[in-house]
């Protein structure tokens, strides 16, 4: 599941991860369905953060890779922001599913400079681990389904190794059925 990746627990690795990543796992609770020592990051090359190239450079599946994409919408002239986590081998249905969630008209990716800005995440890395508390977390039903996932870390120097089920248990997280389809 994690090929060539050489973890450690992600809360003594606060230089692998962005500023809300590392104060968020600095604030884990204790009660959390998943110990927080179960959180691991390993470091990668920033040119590889890329889905494809990371999987393929490092030997993990797309299976087991998920990604975060955040996604916007208006409603009575208000930005609504909502970050999805799917698998790597799907795609978010952000006019559907995601749309209705955020209770919007018309949803789509954030821009790259709001994504960046809001989260204090580089883009390419942005993990739900440490997104804006007002946000909702949207989780595809195959994330939390799968017992391992690699996500990004917040920055793109890293990523994180958790459980998937510990996704739908981050707060103002959603398990949403059919939030992603197929690729």
């Amino acid at each position: 599941m994690m090929g060539t990746l050489k973890t450690e627990p992600a809360r003594t690795r606060p230089d692998l991860l962005a500023p809300p990543v590392a104060a968020a796992l600095a604030e884990w609770p204790a009660d959390a369905p998943v110990d927080v020592d179960e959180v691991l990051v390993a470091p990668i090359d920033a040119e590889l953060a890329d889905t494809a190239a990371f999987c393929a450079a490092y030997d993990v599946g797309l299976d087991v890779s998920a990604n975060c994409v955040v996604v916007a919408g208006k409603r009575e002239g208000v930005v609504r922001y909502a970050a999805c986590i799917i698998l790597a081998t799907t795609r978010a249905d952000v006019n559907g599913v995601a749309r209705r969630a955020l209770d919007v008209r018309k949803a789509s990716f954030a821009s790259m400079a709001d994504a960046v800005e809001l989260t204090g995440m580089e883009y390419g890395g942005i993990t739900p681990i440490g997104l804006p508390a007002a946000w909702p977390i949207l989780v595809d039903s195959r994330v939390i389904a799968t017992p391992h996932v690699i996500i990004g870390s917040g920055v793109r120097h890293s990523k994180i190794a958790l459980p998937g089920p510990a996704l739908g248990a981050l707060p103002n997280a959603r398990v949403v059925e059919d939030l992603a389809r197929p690729a």
